[in-house]
């Protein structure tokens, strides 16, 4: 793709303007949650979840993304309303692991963008107080009804996922063809967009994720890769989580002794996908490692000007 195909666009969040699409934005991610697969709970603890997050900016994060309940495969993320059971992580407690974290780093660093991974209204309204700027909600505001009016109530900035069905429902999914595929992920996020619209939140303040790994099979994510810049005739930009994800590993397997890659080992992996991601339309990034991501992001960027200062 060209880069006059990724447009420059205003991102309005709570209290500030986000300038999307002249340059690749990079979100750190940091789990306060003790099964997280990423980095198994070593910032469960909130200093050193305080302490992660101040190293991504350092390293040059333009958003850090807090998240506090596991959304992996098999969990019950999600069990608020048309689930059989409640989720594993109570608002309550999401609140009490999120919350000290949050208001840690914007002691620290008043002028950070937080953004808050959650799908419950309780927790986005009780972190929309505190200071967060972004509600990320995996549900793409179909887990809680009450999310879409809890962020237009606040007017604060937006990322809305598609996921295809809830985490405990995602190894019986059936495969889908590319073509169904990515129809289903389009007609997804439309419908996220217009929940959105009919809660009274601007266009200006929504950003799309395609939901690498949330309910597609591993073979279904590359087709999504490949097509992803379709999404953006929707008319927002879209984010990429692609960073460590399942799907990277088990391309890898054959160097593995058949077996998928640790997590530990698909950083690489995770660079190459991110290139694509930025590629194929991505004006925004989250990852786990930061400072590869950024580096890898401008030579993306560089390779969309073609060269041009």
């Amino acid at each position: 793709m060209s880069d006059s195909v990724r447009k420059i666009t205003p991102w309005q969040l709570r209290t500030r303007t986000l300038e999307v699409g002249r340059r690749t934005l990079v979100m750190g991610i940091v789990n306060i949650t003790p099964d997280s697969f990423s980095d198994g709970g070593v910032c469960f603890d909130p200093e050193a979840a305080v302490l992660r997050c101040l190293q991504c900016l350092d390293e040059g994060a333009d958003l850090l993304d807090l998240g506090a309940e596991s959304t992996r495969p098999g969990s019950r993320a999600g069990g608020l309303s048309g689930s059989a059971s409640p989720p594993t992580v109570s608002a309550e407690e999401e609140q009490a692991r999120l919350l000290p974290v949050l208001e840690g780093i914007l002691r620290a660093r008043p002028d950070a963008v937080v953004s808050v991974d959650t799908y419950k209204a309780a927790t986005a309204r009780a972190a929309l107080v505190a200071g967060a700027e972004i509600v990320n909600d995996v549900s793409g505001f179909h887990w809680d009804a009450e999310m879409a009016s809890e962020c237009a109530a606040a007017r604060c900035g937006v990322v809305l996922m598609h996921s295809r069905g809830r985490p405990e429902e995602w190894r019986e999914q059936p495969r889908l063809e590319p073509d169904a595929l990515l129809a289903s992920v389009r007609v997804g996020l439309k419908t996220s967009l217009e929940m959105a619209t009919a809660a009274g939140i601007a266009a200006e303040a929504v950003v799309l994720d395609p939901g690498y790994g949330f309910g597609k099979a591993f073979e279904e994510n590359y087709a999504l890769l490949a097509r992803q810049e379709e999404l953006l005739t929707l008319g927002r930009p879209l984010l990429a989580g692609v960073s460590r994800k399942s799907f990277l590993g088990r391309t890898l397997a054959e160097l593995y002794g058949g077996v998928d890659a640790p997590v530990g080992a698909r950083e690489t992996a995770s660079i190459a996908a991110l290139v694509a991601a930025i590629l194929h339309g991505a004006s925004i990034v989250r990852v786990h490692a930061v400072r590869p991501a950024v580096e890898a992001a401008r030579i993306a960027d560089a390779v969309l000007r073609g060269g041009a200062d």
